[in-house]
């Protein structure tokens, strides 16, 4: 279920500094997903690292709007946070939104997302992997087109795209052209050509996480700032360029 082969496949990389931003560009990526806190699934980015971002590259940002980690059911305090960063976002300079809420039932909040859709303006809005959690994602995807969104990011309601993949091809022929169908988790080097091959999506999606050890040379262990995330403090989580890039040149020869 290969895209046609005149279609190219566009590559979307989530980054989380401008270090990041810059090493996914110069290794092709054509878009990034800007976020904080990506170990949590990425959480709204600074208006600082917006600006210091779309500074630092020429192609399309988007931000994601996202008030806390966890699940995606929001009261109406984190509702209201959450509708003001879009607008902030919108603001600063974004070139799409990224968001997504859910129902106590695990549906699609198809009159939050119409809120964000208001308040996105002209910009495009992709729908997160909370379709993911969802009961049942063919009425997600009705109501995600419904609402205006232009695209969602799935990984076939499974641990990665590579394991969802008959998933997400159901997804990419339910979608019927009205919206954009991103596969997304766990893309590699060595499955990205073959995601796109048994999903048909035009748009792949990921991190290409790796570890650099912090420059830290006096450690006061056993003082942690927080929960530590694996695999501890004194490491920080970066952007693997040759990871872009390898998937980057993976997808290329697929088309």
């Amino acid at each position: 279920m290969s895209p046609p082969a005149n279609v190219r496949v566009a590559v979307e990389v989530a980054v989380d500094s401008v270090a990041g931003a810059t090493a996914a560009v110069a290794a092709g990526a054509d878009r990034l997903e800007l976020c904080a806190a990506l170990l949590e699934g990425g959480l709204t980015p600074s208006a600082g690292l917006l600006a210091a971002v779309k500074a630092a590259v020429a192609v399309p940002v988007f931000a994601m709007a996202r008030p806390r980690g966890g699940d995606f059911l929001y009261d109406g305090s984190e509702l209201d946070v959450l509708l003001r960063d879009v607008e902030a976002l919108r603001a600063g300079g974004a070139d799409g939104i990224v968001a997504g809420v859910l129902t106590a039932d695990g549906a699609i909040d198809g009159d939050a997302l119409a809120q964000i859709r208001e308040r996105a303006g002209a910009l495009p809005l992709t729908c997160h992997r909370a379709i993911d959690l969802t009961a049942d994602p063919f009425a997600a995807l009705a109501t995600l087109i419904h609402v205006g969104c232009e695209r969602v990011l799935t990984s076939g309601q499974a641990a990665s795209a590579a394991v969802g993949a008959d998933r997400i091809a159901e997804l990419v022929a339910a979608a019927a052209g009205g919206i954009t169908v991103m596969a997304g988790a766990g893309v590699r080097p060595d499955n990205a050509a073959e995601i796109v091959r048994r999903t048909g999506c035009r748009e792949l999606h990921l991190s290409a996480t790796a570890w650099r050890a912090s420059a830290m040379r006096f450690r006061r262990d056993g003082v942690p700032m927080g929960v530590t995330a694996p695999p501890g403090e004194y490491a920080r989580r970066v952007t693997d360029p040759d990871a872009v890039a390898a998937v980057v040149a993976a997808v290329a020869a697929a088309r």
